[in-house]
């Protein structure tokens, strides 16, 4: 979130003002007070476009204040409900840059994106007037120092005035990139103050979970209010599951295999009233039945979820061993598997791996030898509810 962000720009000295974090209305009363002057009320959520939704709100009072954080809290922005606003002095403008640093995936390396039109979305300026916008290719062995900060400010074209001070942003801009192992870093906008000086008067950080063993802190960056508890339980059990809102419960191995069972289970749900997929749902490698267990249980755990489709390619993780753990997984959770499964097998010991299925005659499970026709099985059989 924006207030994060600002926290983690401070440590690094890229100019920020932090304000008040609140989650409660009134509360706004006693910072606006404390702040003794014209304040921006801002909601804070894991997403961009809040200026556009109604999420940023200018109070010139203690008064306003309140009434504007009551406006914004609760309100849902780009499917995210604000639970909390960020309350802080009001700034003077006198113009609006963007920075960003992330990682080019296309080349392989490190960009920085620059631009002396910022304030709005970047993709906006990109296709207003590209010519506004400064790519400057990051070399990861050499990084960011003070000459390829210069260049960066000059290919941007940030004034002369406040040149030397832009270079300072830029090199604590890509201290914040590498120190915590973000793949995106972003400030728009970056404003030139009426004083002259430069503030980073947004913030967006994208960081690796990958590299969350070196950030014990991060924790405390975790919205347990605004985490859906399926996807934290699904942390717990240490599997890869992100809830989508359909009907069609997802249980793969692999993650390339989970998404193209997203996309034939979309597909196939266009003729039964536009059924969706439920959640992306990676087992891994290891299909036992614990793991299988905990899959089930965590998709099952999503009321709208009508059917689940468990499509597996036995690799190293042979199909004989998926069924027993398919088998052995409705056995632990007994009354809790209560919704069918269409069970699609393929790959190393597929045969026995079907043979087990059908001995075990489970009258939940139905067994289609193609994900194309699971697909629409589990669709069909989700539309009926």
């Amino acid at each position: 979130m924006e207030y994060q962000a600002k926290e983690l720009f401070a440590k690094r000295d890229v100019p920020v003002t932090l304000g008040v974090v609140l989650r409660h209305a009134e509360d706004a009363r006693t910072a606006a007070e404390a702040l003794g002057r014209r304040v921006v009320v801002k909601a804070q959520v894991r997403t961009g476009g809040r200026g556009k939704a109604g999420g940023v709100k200018l109070a010139a009072d203690p008064d306003e204040a309140v009434e504007m954080a009551g406006q914004i809290l609760g309100m849902d922005i780009n499917g995210h409900t604000v639970h909390q606003v960020l309350v802080a002095p009001a700034a003077d403008i006198a113009e609006e840059y963007y920075l960003s640093f992330l990682v080019d995936r296309a080349d392989r390396t490190f960009l920085c994106i620059a631009s002396v039109e910022g304030g709005v979305e970047i993709e906006e300026v990109a296709r207003a007037n590209p010519g506004a916008i400064a790519k400057v290719a990051i070399d990861p062995r050499s990084g960011v120092d003070e000459a390829k900060a210069a260049e960066i400010v000059a290919a941007a074209g940030f004034p002369a005035t406040i040149a030397a001070e832009a270079v300072d942003v830029v090199l604590n801009l890509w201290r914040v990139f590498v120190a915590e192992d973000a793949s995106l870093v972003e400030v728009n906008p970056l404003v030139r103050l009426g004083d002259g000086h430069l503030e980073a008067l947004d913030g967006k950080i994208t960081v690796d979970a990958n590299a969350d063993f070196r950030h014990p802190d991060r924790a405390r960056f975790q919205d347990a209010v605004a985490a859906d508890p399926l996807e934290e339980a699904a942390k717990t059990k240490h599997l890869s599951y992100v809830k989508l809102g359909g009907e069609v419960g997802i249980i793969g191995n692999g993650a390339g295999l989970v998404m193209s069972t997203l996309d034939v289970v979309a597909y196939a749900g266009e003729k039964y009233d536009g059924v969706k997929p439920a959640n992306f749902l990676d087992i891994g490698g290891g299909a036992s039945a614990e793991v299988m267990a905990n899959g089930l249980q965590i998709v099952l755990g999503d009321p709208l979820v009508k059917a689940v489709f468990v499509n597996v390619f036995g690799g190293i993780t042979a199909c004989d061993a998926v069924a027993n753990g398919i088998v052995d997984a409705l056995q632990m959770l007994g009354e809790g598997a209560n919704r069918p499964l269409v069970v699609r097998l393929d790959g190393n010991n597929v045969t026995e791996g079907r043979r087990i299925l059908e001995a075990a005659g489970h009258p939940l499970v139905t067994m289609v030898d193609t994900m194309d026709d699971a697909a629409d099985r589990a669709a069909e059989l989700a539309a009926k509810g």
